[in-house]
């Protein structure tokens, strides 16, 4: 049996952020992941807030070589006569005017060089099937790609293991949201339309009848086309999933547009079951991290911003609890707490980002009380630092449940329909 202070499961942005910092703590850190890197993966726009987490891992520079720069998100609605792009520039904190769009493939595989660099024991193909707690630690069994077992001791746990939810699985902690449900079908096309001048590299979302779509562009000429529809319109499919996901870019002009001189190069595939969450992000002796946790919708490009952060808040925390045991309890209580924060803020525009009121108040926003400037900066992913940003959503809110009364019918109407779509 080998030994170890933490063991990581997963070697995702979380996973691979986690073990690197802990190391550099000085504890002995190994991380297993089921895949060989570099992999496959979606999820490949990024933002602003992602940038000092770069910076403070030591891989700003090669993020910025892989990726391409990113200043706003353009917002494209099939009810309203205009396009809007909110610039990141243009947020409450004006220092963080930029993220990039980045392959996942690479942009993974970086990071776990990175966590190895530090001095963590990587295991590729190792995939964990197996962990048991007690009162000194955990016990983790994998098999690798040859079937052979491998048995690990550590002292902590760091479920970083995706929508795999390892532990969240075991523990029978896992809930489908019961407020939102989407499944998502994508792919990658070549020579897809983009947007002039330094627009190029923005992520553009496009609202149409059964949910929305994503636009990223990437460095390489590729382009990553998702569209993210209720359960119901899924389950509508008579065709295979490419026809099927061809004749759903036709629902949408806008996009169809933009790809009508592309070329399909990736196979289309589809993700179901997109929101859940788990009950608990920590315990005795483990933390889950990223979608080990939670998923909810892609549509503000949060996953590996939250992945990474909360792996950030997760190696203070571990660090804390390992060399201050009788603090364990309260200091995991705290990290959870302000994860929890932070997605829930996400979330309450997640639900809604769909309904007549919030699609009005994103196409026409004013800037009364900077509101306009607080959407800014939570498409940029600020929500974890103290500043304004908490008063200025809250007088969002308020314009949304007036909107939402003065358009009664309408607000109803789309409530019945999302509790349809929803339910499938």
């Amino acid at each position: 049996m080998q030994e170890c202070d933490v063991l990581v499961i997963g070697g995702g942005p979380a996973g691979s952020t986690a073990g690197a910092l802990l190391a550099e703590k000085g504890w002995r850190v190994v991380v297993l992941d089921k895949d060989k890197h570099p992999r496959f993966h979606i999820g490949e726009s990024l933002l602003p807030m992602n940038l000092p987490l770069f910076e403070r891992l030591g891989v700003a520079d090669q993020v910025a070589a892989i990726g391409m720069p990113k200043f706003g998100a353009e917002f494209v609605s099939d009810t309203h006569d205009k396009t809007l792009t909110y610039y990141f520039s243009e947020a409450l904190d004006k220092n963080f005017p930029y993220a990039y769009q980045v392959r996942r493939s690479e942009f993974d595989h970086l990071l776990l060089n990175n966590c190895a660099a530090k001095g963590v024991s990587v295991h590729e193909e190792m995939r964990a099937d197996g962990v048991v707690f007690d009162a000194e630690g955990a016990t983790v069994e994998a098999q690798d790609k040859n079937k052979r077992r491998h048995c690990w001791r550590a002292r902590f746990i760091v479920d970083a293991s995706g929508r795999d939810t390892l532990l969240a699985s075991r523990f029978d902690h896992k809930r489908r949201n019961k407020r939102h449900n989407s499944a998502a079908l994508y792919a990658h096309f070549q020579d897809a339309a983009r947007l002039p001048g330094k627009d190029a590299g923005n992520v553009s979302i496009f609202w149409f009848a059964h949910g929305w779509f994503w636009v990223i562009p990437l460095a390489d000429g590729a382009t990553s086309v998702g569209a993210v529809c209720w359960p119901a319109y899924l389950k509508s499919r008579k065709t295979d999933v490419e026809t099927f996901f061809r004749d759903t870019i036709a629902l949408c002009p806008a996009v169809a547009e933009r790809l009508q001189d592309a070329t399909l190069v990736s196979e289309v595939t589809g993700t179901g079951n997109y929101s859940y969450q788990a009950t608990r992000m920590s315990g005795e002796r483990y933390v889950l991290v990223g979608d080990a946790f939670a998923f909810i919708d892609p549509v503000f490009s949060t996953g590996v911003y939250l992945a990474m952060h909360s792996a950030f808040l997760a190696a203070d925390a571990i660090d804390d609890c390992l060399r201050n045991p009788e603090i364990a309890s309260r200091r995991l209580r705290a990290f959870e707490r302000t994860m929890r924060a932070g997605l829930k803020t996400f979330s309450w525009f997640i639900y809604r980002v769909t309904t007549p009121a919030v699609r009005d108040l994103f196409m026409a926003p004013a800037n009364v009380f900077r509101v306009r400037e607080a959407m800014q900066s939570l498409l940029a992913g600020d929500v974890f630092r103290r500043t304004s940003l908490p008063a200025r959503i809250r007088v969002f809110k308020t314009a949304y449940y007036l909107k939402s009364l003065a358009r009664l019918p309408q607000s109803l109407a789309a409530y019945r329909t999302r509790q349809r779509n929803i339910n499938g």
